[in-house]
């Protein structure tokens, strides 16, 4: 198995794709709103990638937040809110929040389930800060540390009832980043005692079965390497301050925050202690060089993925979605 997860170019494998995949047997899919047409042809597709590899506990993944973040989209889909509004209806209504969190993660969950999808790319548990770029803005789950790690773990909970397991990120936090890592490397100056708010909504929630990094630049860490590359953050901080043990996946590999070609960040950021690297865009020639530049899969790694895709509840309550979004929407009145 090659320990990266690989993105496809459109809405059915094509043939180059089928045969790549069955050679290279990836570690799972992310899925984007090329490959999201309607409700049967996504089926079909999540059913060929399963058919694919002869199982079915593949892990499909969609970055299917709510709000601005929605690969699935209406009308064919209903919309999600984003984190902000949850973290509003906590300022009146904590427990009212936390249940409305829950509710919408698992009516994300199983519409996510229905179509054939095994992990959402949500929560994130980035505490926001006044200069937080809108990168990550309303699509936090509030400023306060512990405020964010009890939505996130609704979050989590919510998508694990509904059939998905869920994916922690942005480790080890991106609220303090005041510029885009898509476009630019983000480089936090803040000393060890300032960033433990930071770790705290991950080091409470370090029982989560995936975790993803971020590509910034932490000064009190490592002042030369994003967290995605760097062996002391990964080491020292996500594994050890954090201590989180689930499967590690970096943030996707194409964004300008990271150098050099994309074959040599994913074999960097394997090296530096990631269990899995991501790459989104379904480009042939770039997931060819990632599968030639990587090793195979750890067995911790492998033990790592196995553990989380075995989290997934069985569903057999798909009729209940209409009914869990009004409940969301009941709750969210309140503010």
């Amino acid at each position: 198995m090659t320990p990266a997860i690989f993105g496809l170019s459109g809405p059915a494998l094509t043939d180059d794709e089928r045969a790549f995949f069955a050679d290279s047997k990836p570690a799972g899919y992310i899925l984007f709103k090329r490959n999201c047409v309607d409700r049967a042809q996504l089926r079909a597709l999540t059913d060929s990638l399963r058919d694919l590899e002869g199982r079915s506990d593949v892990a499909i993944l969609i970055d299917q937040e709510g709000g601005r973040v929605a690969r699935m989209q209406p009308p064919e889909w209903p919309a999600f809110p984003s984190g902000e509004a949850f973290d509003r209806l906590y300022d009146i209504a904590p427990i009212s929040a936390l249940e409305a969190a829950r509710s919408n993660a698992r009516a994300l969950g199983l519409m996510l389930a229905e179509a054939g999808i095994t992990v959402d790319c949500l929560p994130l548990l980035d505490v926001r800060v006044p200069e937080t770029h809108p990168a990550i803005g309303d699509r936090a789950l509030g400023s306060d540390p512990l405020r964010v790690a009890s939505l996130g773990g609704a979050v989590i909970d919510g998508l694990r009832r509904g059939g998905v397991v869920g994916v922690v990120k942005h480790m080890p936090g991106q609220g303090r980043a005041v510029v885009d890592s898509h476009l630019h490397l983000p480089v936090v100056d803040a000393d060890e005692a300032t960033l433990e708010a930071d770790l705290a909504p991950f080091r409470k929630l370090n029982d989560a079965p995936m975790g993803m990094t971020g590509h910034i630049v932490f000064s009190a860490w490592d002042g030369e390497r994003p967290a995605t590359m760097s062996p002391l953050v990964i080491e020292q901080v996500i594994r050890g301050k954090i201590g989180f043990d689930g499967l590690l996946m970096s943030d996707d590999l194409d964004m300008k925050a990271l150098q050099g070609d994309v074959a040599d960040r994913a074999a960097g950021c394997v090296a530096a202690g990631c269990d899995i690297a991501l790459n989104c865009w379904g480009r042939m020639d770039e997931m060819v060089g990632i599968a030639k530049a990587l090793p195979e899969i750890t067995d911790i790694a492998r033990a790592r993925l196995d553990r989380a895709m075995a989290t997934i509840a069985p569903v057999d309550d798909f009729a209940a979605l209409p009914d869990l979004i009004a409940k969301r929407d009941e709750l969210l009145a309140l503010v």
